[in-house]
């Protein structure tokens, strides 16, 4: 199994210019590329098929950087076409890069002549090895791996920080695995708390810290601050950094917390029921900045992909079954229900129910019927 490990990395002056170099290429063919894609589809032509070797005696500077990484860019591209084609409503065309957007590239891993690996970790000493870097790379090596290396992508984000992702082949992706507490729960997820949750053993609320809605004063006045500025000024590009950096933070942190959570959960539970949202309709609504602050989506896919390295089994209960509406204890589906009720009583059983609570109760009852069947 294929399995990604992310480090922050801190290349020297040679490196960076390299980094850059490298970066502005795989953009320069990509975009050429696409343009003359564009234009076939334009002219009513098939799609033509690209590669990187087309430029490379007009542009000779393209034989300066590593050419995997070239040819990774028509890879790319080519699955980005595919997707579009095969599904346009979900995968939009493929679009032109900017030099302002977050830069990345990928090169793969081969054995030299002399038997050694193009993409090699020291993690003793904290060094990378990349192809056509001479030098070794800094590197922060917070966990280890084994396996094969495949490939590397080398990362710079906004706020002009270095990292590099190494997908591995390992044999067991499963590192301390725990044995579960709990054979089924239920999540519910929401905007007051973050997700309440249901197992055997009781349950649980779990408030979100907004980190966007607390930062958001902040940010503002860096964004107002950078637009007083100059446009490519040094100070413009000062005051794009600080903005960056802080989108930054939030970013990480929100991300942080997605990622312990979703760990607890599976170490915690052997089967978990989740309700599938619509995240892209939702996010239309007037509560938009706290749905897409929460991030359910991420939130739901690091639980999948989790559960999947560890043996665990993900549930979805179907969109249109009524959670909060029925009554968990004697079954009763209250139609009335309003979505400002946070605390219902049931007419049939006279049941009082905390909304979240009730749902995450009855999705873990959904899990339950699901399994015996």
């Amino acid at each position: 199994m294929l399995k990604a490990y992310k480090y922050r990395i801190y290349p020297n002056k040679v490196q960076k210019e390299f980094f850059e170099k490298t970066f502005g290429c795989c953009r320069f063919v990509w975009n050429n590329m696409l343009e003359e894609k564009l234009e076939a589809l334009r002219k009513g032509k098939k799609v033509p098929r690209i590669t990187p070797a087309k430029y490379k005696e007009e542009y000779p500077f393209l034989r300066e950087v590593d050419s995997l990484a070239l040819a990774n860019v028509q890879l790319q591209q080519e699955k980005a076409f595919r997707n579009h084609f095969s599904n346009p409503k979900h995968f939009e065309i493929p679009k032109f890069k900017r030099k302002k957007d977050k830069q990345s590239y990928t090169t793969n891993n081969q054995r030299t002549k002399g038997g050694n690996e193009t993409i090699r970790v020291d993690f003793e000493k904290g060094l990378l090895y990349l192809p056509k870097i001479k030098s070794e790379i800094k590197a922060i090596f917070h966990r280890k791996f084994e396996g094969k290396i495949k490939s590397a992508t080398v990362v710079k984000t906004k706020a002009g920080k270095y990292y590099v992702s190494i997908l591995v082949d390992v044999q067991d992706p499963k590192n301390d695995v725990k044995k579960p507490k709990n054979f089924i729960c239920g999540i519910d997820l929401g905007l007051k708390s973050f997700a309440t949750i249901v197992n055997d053993t009781g349950s649980l609320k779990v408030e979100y810290p907004k980190y966007l809605i607390k930062a958001e004063k902040r940010l503002k006045k860096l964004q107002r601050q950078l637009s007083r500025k100059k446009e490519g000024s040094k100070n413009w590009e000062k005051a794009r950094e600080r903005l960056a950096k802080d989108h930054e933070y939030v970013k990480n942190a929100r991300e942080d917390f997605l990622h312990k959570l979703s760990k607890t959960i599976t170490d915690e539970n052997q089967v978990v029921v989740v309700e599938s949202l619509n995240v892209k309709g939702l996010s239309k609504t007037g509560l938009s900045k706290y749905i897409l602050d929460s991030s359910w989506s991420k939130f739901l896919s690091f639980l999948e992909y989790k559960a999947e390295w560890y043996g665990r089994k993900i549930i979805e209960a179907n969109r249109t079954f009524p959670s909060s509406k029925i009554c968990s204890k004697c079954g009763y589906l209250y139609k009335e229900l309003k979505l400002k009720d946070r605390m219902w009583k049931c007419p049939e059983c006279n049941t009082i129910h905390d909304r979240d609570e009730n749902a995450a109760k009855n999705l873990r009852n959904y899990g339950v019927v699901y399994i015996n069947n």
